[in-house]
């Protein structure tokens, strides 16, 4: 089949990355679109969530990975390497040089020439299993290595009929003591097993031990025909051995190689072809489909099929096998602004799916999800499924028990959880003082705006539920970011619980009682009510002004409460958009609050600024961590023309299309059209705006019209209007 929309992305964007700079902070995928099973080359395992980069130039093996951020870590991993000649275990020793040319990374297929071992590793991915393909020119000394890495480990070898099976405990947190990923390597060759042993942390061969023990790995010596070729199946599970063996029936069996890559490439076409556009440059078009392939990518597919062909998956947070859908890795803080509200325009049956299953993780856990991988991880602040939950349900997404959900918001919103983990921290003092008091919590402000636009979101559903109660109970609470507001500095700050202001404060100051960011990017964190937020601030012409000088001033910081320069005030700086810090998710919609309050040129000049400026398709490809797919979904949003500004309020604020055309294909076979006449980077201004063919002067679209199809049509020009 033509590859139309593939031979855009580079799955490298975003990977030229480490501690101290991101550019993306990626890794370059080989997944089915959610896949529960990813492959990354691995240029360097002492680097930890840094494993791969793409300046490197040797080859440690091909990693099967779950790792949603560097930041998180990785787990249920283990490395594949082809090798041949005298035999080298640890990853540096193993390791092979290649030419960049010699290497394809793409959503759908990889493939490397080691020129250490004159050998070709080719894989293509299924869901949860993988089909892997090996060339050896000299077919003497040949076997795979097959490396878990990190904790505990089984492996068997199991010549007889050819295949290798085993479990790794391996992780960075998050499991419950019974966590394992369970899989099964069934090869197409024999074994030669004079050259084939497991081996232990120390790298020390031992033979057919079948122990269970720390870092152990496989080395299978392999029969290799005069074609030179050898075929493996891979299937995973974090079910049993048996499920990963069933995994690779129900998704390889009788699949050539060739086969399995073609549907792979159908797959990742019909994600991509979600959204067509044309009338831009050639790096524009690679932008876009490489952030259409990030957004695709989380949260991973968790659940898997039983024999009965129901959907099942070992709970990370019981223990226990349960029914139902189970999605993981991803961080609600992150995904609840830009990339879930993509889902429910171009994939509400996904959406619907994943909301049934962080009911699921309610019915397993006890609350809801923060930040999943796999399971409860609580990083960042807040409780912000109550905006993703929200939003879906305004947007009328169906396929979940809105009630089950809405129980499980209440109890966040009014519980304590024993576990700091769970749930909002410190709870009851935010709701006897109406915020987090500074003198007992850490980053205050930000949990505690989280949690007031959180009450917001909860509200919503109970108007949709018809429970007028608790609606005005929620909307009187998702009043009281008014609290912070210091009027003499004019900027959100924290609070002491006897009413003073915390002691020496600076805007330009980041950390506590901030997150990642300081009072110039954390005062607007009010998505609900920018009105009343203006209002605070003096009016509409004081708040314009102060976001003027937002956009315009030196991006200078202090390091505050860090202590040091983490990596996000290093890329505001690098970014030169004053303290637009669109390196974190906190700034992504400062930019559109101008359309929100009717000045849309101003939105639509920083916008396309920032996509031109700060994006493009290459290894440092983004202006700080891509997350989950979240700042791809904020450049497709952009380059469409739209935003979500308030996830919980259905509607998209308008801003400058980057296309001539582009047309989003809607679940149901609708299509929703945004054109751009005479757009150029010169014409970013809309003279005027049609939808339908009358003159649209609203700041948004309503969420009900853009699903229902139509024609947006932007008139730009060269000057403001």
């Amino acid at each position: 089949m033509a590859l139309a929309l593939l031979n855009y992305v580079n799955t490298l964007q975003g990977t030229d990355s480490d501690f101290r700079y991101s550019g993306g902070n990626t890794l370059p995928l080989v997944s089915m679109p959610f896949g529960m099973a990813a492959w990354s080359p691995q240029t360097n395992e002492e680097g930890g969530g840094w494993f791969f980069h793409p300046r490197h130039r040797h080859f440690e093996g091909l990693r099967l990975t779950h790792q949603p951020s560097p930041w998180i870590g990785d787990y249920g991993h283990l490395t594949i390497l082809p090798q041949t000649g005298p035999l080298a275990l640890r990853p540096q020793a193993r390791s092979s040089s290649f030419k960049p040319e010699d290497m394809t990374v793409s959503p759908h297929y990889f493939s490397v020439f080691l020129q250490r071992y004159r050998t070709t590793l080719e894989l293509t991915p299924t869901e949860r299993c993988a089909a892997v393909r090996m060339a050896f020119e000299d077919g003497r000394q040949a076997r795979l290595i097959i490396s878990p890495l990190k904790g505990e480990s089984y492996i068997s070898i199991q010549p007889e009929s050819r295949k290798i099976t085993g479990f790794t405990r391996g992780n960075t947190g998050g499991v419950p003591d019974n966590f394992a990923m369970y899989f099964v390597f069934q090869f197409d060759t024999d074994f030669d097993m004079e050259e084939s042993g497991i081996f232990d942390r120390d790298f020390a061969l031992t033979g057919r031990c079948e122990d269970i023990g720390e870092r152990l790995g496989a080395c299978v010596g392999l029969r290799v025909p005069a074609s030179g070729l050898v075929e493996v199946r891979c299937g995973t599970s974090f079910i049993s051995e048996e499920q990963a063996l069933l995994n690779l029936e129900q998704e390889i069996a009788g699949s050539s190689f060739d086969d399995v890559q073609r549907q792979a490439a159908i797959s990742w076409e019909n994600r991509l072809g979600r959204i067509e556009v044309e009338g831009g440059s050639e790096e524009e078009m690679r932008t876009f489909y490489s952030c259409m392939y990030r957004i695709c990518l989380f949260p991973r597919i968790w659940h898997e099929y039983n024999a009965e062909g129901e959907r099942v998956h070992f709970s990370p947070f019981n223990g226990e096998i349960c029914k139902g859908p189970m999605y993981s890795d991803m961080g609600l803080w992150d995904i609840y602004r830009t990339s879930l509200p993509l889902y429910s325009v171009l994939f509400p049956s996904l959406l619907g799916e994943m909301m049934e299953a962080w009911g699921n993780a309610y019915r397993e856990s006890g609350w809801l999800p923060k930040w999943l991988s796999p399971g409860e991880r609580s990083a960042m602040p807040g409780t912000l499924i109550d905006a993703a939950i929200a939003d879906a349900v305004v947007k009328g997404i169906g396929g979940f028990d809105v009630n089950l959900l809405y129980e499980g918001l209440l109890k966040h919103a009014d519980q304590s959880a024993d576990n700091e983990k769970l749930g909002r921290r410190g709870l009851e003092m935010y709701k006897r003082y109406g915020y987090l008091p500074h003198d007992h919590f850490s980053e205050s402000v930000s949990n505690t705006l989280d949690y007031i636009y959180g009450d917001f979101c909860i509200a919503q559903i109970a108007r949709a539920l018809g429970k007028q109660d608790d609606y005005e109970r929620f909307m009187a609470r998702a009043q009281n970011y008014k609290l912070l507001f210091d009027q003499s500095s004019g900027f959100m700050r924290g609070r002491h619980a006897d009413g003073t202001w915390q002691e020496n404060f600076d805007p330009l100051e980041w950390g506590d009682p901030f997150c990642e960011g300081g009072a110039w990017q954390g005062s607007w964190a009010v998505p609900h009510d920018f009105e009343g937020l203006a209002e605070l601030m003096g009016g509409e012409a004081a708040f314009a002004e102060r976001l003027d000088q937002l956009m315009s001033s030196e991006p200078v910081f202090k390091v505050g409460s860090y202590g040091m320069e983490i990596h996000e005030m290093s890329e505001m700086a690098a970014a030169g958009f004053g303290q637009f810090a669109i390196s974190n998710q906190p700034s992504f919609h400062i930019p559109y609050i101008y359309a929100r309050l009717g000045d849309l040129s101003k939105t639509q000049l920083w916008v396309r600024r920032a996509m031109a400026e700060l994006f493009n398709s290459s290894p440092g490809g983004f202006p700080g961590d891509e997350d989950n797919g979240s700042m791809g979904a904020w450049y497709i949003w952009s380059a469409v023309g739209l935003y979500p500004l308030s996830p919980g309020i259905p509607e998209y604020i308008i801003g400058s299309p980057l296309f001539g055309k582009a047309t989003i294909h809607l679940e149901d076979g609708r299509q929703m059209v945004v054109e751009a006449e005479n757009n150029s980077p010169s014409h970013m201004f809309s003279e005027s705006i049609r939808w339908n063919g009358s003159l649209w002067r609203h700041h948004s679209l309503p969420h009900e019209e853009l699903v229902g199809g139509g024609v947006l049509n932007f008139r730009m020009s060269g000057e403001p209007s």
